[in-house]
């Protein structure tokens, strides 16, 4: 079972780097949609706790 997540840790490794290298605008652009995922599940859980609060 540690091989196979070591080889997938790899696997997913050059997969990146290789978007990286040979799209690196959609390579952003994929960044950017996960950063503004994040930040738009931070704003719902602050949202929810006041709601909680009040």
């Amino acid at each position: 079972m540690a091989q196979a997540r070591k080889f997938a840790t790899y696997g997913l490794v050059i997969f990146i780097l290789y978007t990286i290298i040979n799209q690196p605008a959609r390579a952003a652009d994929l960044v950017q949609v996960g950063f503004v995922g994040i930040s738009n599940a931070a704003k719902s859980i602050g949202q929810f706790m006041h709601d909680l609060v009040n």
